[in-house]
């Protein structure tokens, strides 16, 4: 009688990591948002607070009407020169961008990067198929995705 010296054959299935690549897996969800009515110098000083440089604009029914940026802040501050007294009146939705680009959760890290270089915007505002914000995804969170992926699936 021969005996095999191989051991038992254990058939195995090759599991292949699945990296995530799509804006959801990257995106932030804690979001600083305004509202249309908020005064600009309640957007100031939010923004000089949470360290940040812009943020969406959403209503009442929680959807996005606009994006304001510390860029819309200064144009204000800008106004005030002529009137040699610098002011932060205004509300919101007198300032805001509401000519928005936006995303899709389910794209792909490195298409969104290159709508990011396409368009030359610093983020994009994420929403779902109700066109509900459910985040944001930064040029920076690219980056850091990039760095978390495996170099050897490029």
């Amino acid at each position: 009688m021969v005996k095999s010296f191989q051991g038992v054959k254990v058939e195995t299935q090759e599991v292949s990591e699945i990296m995530p690549v799509s804006v959801s897996d990257y995106m932030s969800t804690k979001l600083t948002t305004f509202h249309p009515n908020q005064s600009i110098f309640d957007v100031v000083d939010t923004l000089l607070k949470r360290k940040i440089s812009g943020a969406p604009v959403i209503n009442d029914r929680k959807e996005l009407v606009g994006i304001i940026s510390e860029g819309d802040c200064l144009k204000e501050v800008v106004k005030g020169k002529y009137n040699n007294y610098p002011r932060l009146h205004g509300l919101v939705k007198d300032h805001m961008a509401t000519n928005i680009k936006y995303i899709s959760p389910e794209v792909n890290i490195f298409e969104a990067a290159h709508m990011f270089l396409n368009l030359r915007i610093r983020r994009f505002p994420v929403l779902d198929h109700n066109m509900k914000l459910v985040g944001m995804i930064s040029q920076k969170d690219i980056m850091r995705a990039v760095l978390s992926l495996n170099t050897e699936r490029w």
